[in-house]
């Protein structure tokens, strides 16, 4: 690179399923900091990606690849391809089924690398690591990274988008006067898994009084005609938002929350929100119970076969705990202030 050319970054990152859309949203965040430093950024994409991208109004470069994303070989094989047309400097890996051999395969001569992690469970030949997994310690990377690597770890270093920290001082002001609950918020991720969406809206049905219930879900969800019948029931109580590019201002008006343990926790954390976490996946597990240990949240194991009750008990200490609720939102607060993208910017540019 040039002394007069903007840095060129290329991103991978994974969607689908399974695990959701919440890499691909991370890496917008990032993807969008780094633009405004003078950046030029690109997405290598994936048919599991294409559809967040386009609908999350990715403005830039856009780089499609054709491989099925179960071949890892074929997309890194498509991948590099790109990283030389585009001339990447750096490339910004999120995805949980690459490691060291594809990251030096991306590499090439001189790229440098990033790797994005919440798990600490594969080795990574890269440049700088991002996890901000709450808990983690640089011992969980021995062995999994250079010494010298450079490490980002904590929720202070969460990819979050810049307008949960704009909505942050109303969010928390409000919190702090303590009221009723009014509304709730129930987001379980774009691609509710398993439909799992509907499962829980049905199973607090009976305690939702006349609290306003706020469901967010992606359009592709399988809960959405199960919820559509719940909406023409109840329709001055659920209110349904679909692919809602609104997160923060929903977050921020919400008194309580039923969420999912993956990246929207630091969402949620930003603005304070009081909430019960569903673990949706075994990777999840270990972080969402220590945040419970820590009382940063209430935990729900949507595996557990009385999870209904469960659903029902955590619903009711939100509801009615005035002094959980203030416990929770201030405590959640203090663990992230929605500035991770802009500090993770300032990171890459220095490679």
């Amino acid at each position: 690179m040039s002394a007069s050319q903007s840095p060129r970054i290329l991103f991978f990152a994974d969607a689908g399923p399974q695990v959701g859309g919440g890499h691909v949203m991370r890496c917008l965040t990032l993807a969008r900091a780094l633009t405004g430093r003078g950046a030029e950024c690109a997405f290598v994409e994936s048919r599991a990606a294409a559809p967040l991208l386009r609908r999350f109004g990715w403005p830039a470069q856009t780089l499609l690849a054709m491989a099925n994303t179960d071949d890892l070989a074929d997309l890194v094989r498509w991948g590099r391809g790109f990283a030389d047309l585009f001339e990447a400097d750096v490339i910004v890996v999120d995805h949980y089924q690459l490691g060291a051999a594809e990251e030096d395969a991306l590499r090439g001569d001189a790229r440098r690398i990033v790797a994005i992690d919440d798990l600490a469970d594969r080795r990574h030949a890269c440049d700088l690591l991002v996890d901000p997994s709450f808990g983690r310690h640089r011992s969980d990377y021995a062995g999994l990274v250079r010494e010298s690597c450079p490490l980002m770890l904590g929720p202070g270093h969460a990819l979050v988008r810049p307008d949960f920290a704009q909505a942050r001082p109303r969010a928390l002001s409000r919190r702090a006067k303590h009221g009723p609950v009014q509304r709730a918020l129930i987001a379980l991720g774009l691609t509710d898994v398993g439909g799992v969406t509907a499962r829980v809206v049905q199973a607090l049905l009976p305690q939702l009084g006349e609290v306003r219930l706020d469901v967010v879900l992606g359009a592709g969800a399988p809960s959405l005609e199960a919820l559509g019948r719940l909406v023409a029931e109840n329709h001055k109580r659920i209110h349904l938002s679909i692919d809602s590019a609104e997160m923060a201002s929903l977050m921020a008006d919400a008194d309580i929350a039923i969420g999912a343990g993956g990246s929207s926790v630091w969402e949620r954390a930003a603005v304070g929100l009081p909430t019960a976490t569903l673990i949706l996946a075994e990777n999840q597990r270990a972080m969402i119970e220590r945040m419970a240990e820590a009382q940063l949240t209430l935990a729900v194991d949507a595996a557990a076969p009385d999870v209904e009750e469960r659903l029902a008990a955590a619903w009711s200490t939100l509801r009615d705990d005035r002094e959980a609720r203030w416990r929770l939102a201030e405590r959640t607060a203090g663990l992230c202030d929605g500035q991770g993208a802009e500090r993770v910017a300032e990171a890459v540019l220095r490679l």
